[in-house]
């Protein structure tokens, strides 16, 4: 009875997890592009606990923030609760990243409670080329061109100076701003860029460093398994995903296939295709670790290891995590032509995945051997994903180039501000890439990835509670 609750436990999870992607009803989505959407939705929704007002408002950008003569502009969508409204109100703005803004993150949460505590008016901003605040025709490369942090944080430094000119109460009003991930990232860069704009702001797990081979990612979502799970459940990961490999490449490929139900057109010679499969097998591990709270990784574990042997245990466990289709579609192709399709048809993967050609990387590769997920995803499957999807310039120097240059611009691990509060999860996969505790950050015990969201609570870890009491009381300086 035990292990069927846990297999129905685990069903019910991994269902929820996929019916939570944001995925077109109209195009199936491929197995490594379903993975890669789950690892980069957004800081996960706060409890809302009462109803709020939320107001829907549209502010007019220019579509080239650097060039004077040219004069298109977009409608960038944004969400206000103003219940605490009052004159002189702090502004506290939560920076929308790779997703559609939502009305939770204004409407509860620790953030929420701090403007409440200070009667501050709550805003959510929009990214521009995500959710509803899409700025040109098509996502073609060439309309990519104006999608870029840069671009990003001018539209934010214009939303502040707009915002507060069209609303009397708040012309001297502070701002303070937060984010997570990616917009975690932004809140410490648009400090950087426009000092004299915000008074502090909340960067949690926030990447600093742009890196095209992400090794590191990998590493920690294996400890992740071994601390939180334990080390029968590591090594049977590790040893289930070193059969699989051995399998495929000692002419048992039918069987592999067989195991993990992939479609007859998958090619098992095709390097490019076993690249996608075990990158996306090694993603539902990822994606259960980067969001991983309560006892999430001891379910999967004690599910894991009730099989006899270890390859069957990770076949059964990645098909359940993929979302249990008649066949899994893990062709590199399916992947190349989805990306293409979202030029016609508005999807959150196709301009994140150009930001990460474009400007960062982070590709979350097999290319360190201190962790449980094998060998077969090297960096360069990105890479190549990168040439095929946008143009053929996007190689591997480009990419290097690219992720250099951002770190040149923003100062990699080193980008000069004050005022900022950076939080990490000590199991996030994404730390290593920000500030540590020698850099002054918070790492938070056992927590991952923008895990501390939520409202002060009693179910809060003593070092979770700290850190936002700590938060707090920096607000309550930074707005003094």
């Amino acid at each position: 009875m035990a292990a069927l609750r846990l297999v129905c436990l685990f069903v019910v999870l991994t269902i929820g997890l996929v019916h939570s992607l944001d995925i077109p009803k109209i195009k199936d989505v491929p197995l490594l592009v379903k993975t890669l959407k789950n690892l980069n939705r957004g800081p996960p929704h706060q409890v809302m606990t009462k109803r709020v007002n939320i107001l829907e408002k549209w502010i007019t950008q220019k579509l080239d923030n650097f060039d004077a003569s040219n004069t298109q502009t977009y409608q960038m969508r944004y969400l206000v609760n103003d219940e605490f409204q009052t004159q002189g109100s702090p502004i506290f703005i939560y920076l929308g990243g790779e997703w559609e803004i939502e009305k939770s993150m204004v409407s509860a949460g620790h953030w929420y409670d701090m403007a409440e505590e200070h009667k501050g008016v709550l805003v959510y901003t929009e990214h521009r080329y995500y959710g509803q605040s899409v700025p040109t025709s098509s996502m073609s490369t060439d309309n990519l061109k104006y999608l870029n942090v840069k671009q990003a944080l001018a539209d934010v430094a214009n939303f502040i100076e707009t915002f507060k000119a069209e609303n009397p109460q708040l012309a001297n009003s502070k701002v303070i701003l937060a984010g997570g991930s990616y917009s975690a990232t932004m809140v410490v860069w648009f400090k950087r860029l426009y000092p004299d704009l915000i008074v502090g702001g909340w960067a949690s797990s926030a990447p600093l460093l742009a890196k095209v081979d992400f090794t590191e990612y990998k590493e920690v979502v294996g400890q992740a398994f071994l601390q939180l799970g334990s080390q029968q459940c590591y090594d049977r990961i590790k040893n289930g995903i070193a059969e699989l490999e051995s399998m495929f490449a000692n002419k048992r490929g039918a069987e592999a296939k067989a195991m993990l139900r992939l479609c007859d057109s998958f090619d098992d010679q095709n390097d490019l295709d076993l690249w996608t499969l075990f990158s996306s097998i090694s993603n539902i591990f990822s994606g259960i670790a980067q969001y991983q709270s309560n006892n999430d990784i001891v379910y999967n574990c004690d599910y894991i290891m009730t099989f006899d042997d270890d390859a069957t245990a990770i076949a059964n466990f990645v098909y359940w995590g993929w979302g249990m289709g008649r066949c899994i579609d893990a062709r590199y192709q399916g992947s190349v032509e989805y990306y293409l399709w979202g030029v016609e048809n508005f999807d959150a993967s196709r301009p994140w995945y150009y930001q990460t050609c474009n400007e960062y990387g982070w590709y979350q590769s097999s290319g360190s051997s201190n962790q449980p997920f094998g060998t077969k995803f090297p960096a360069t499957l990105y890479i190549n994903l990168c040439g095929d999807v946008f143009s053929s310039r996007y190689g591997n120097e480009q990419i290097n180039v690219n992720a250099a240059n951002t770190n040149a611009y923003f100062g990699g691990m080193e980008p000069g501000v004050e005022n900022i509060y950076m939080t990490h999860g000590a199991l996030d996969p994404w730390n290593p890439m920000g500030h540590g505790v020698e850099q002054g950050a918070t790492i938070i015990a056992n927590a991952s990835h923008c895990a501390d969201f939520s409202s002060i609570k009693p179910t809060d870890s003593e070092e979770m509670r700290a850190s936002k009491e700590k938060l707090a009381g920096l607000v309550r300086q930074w707005l003094a």
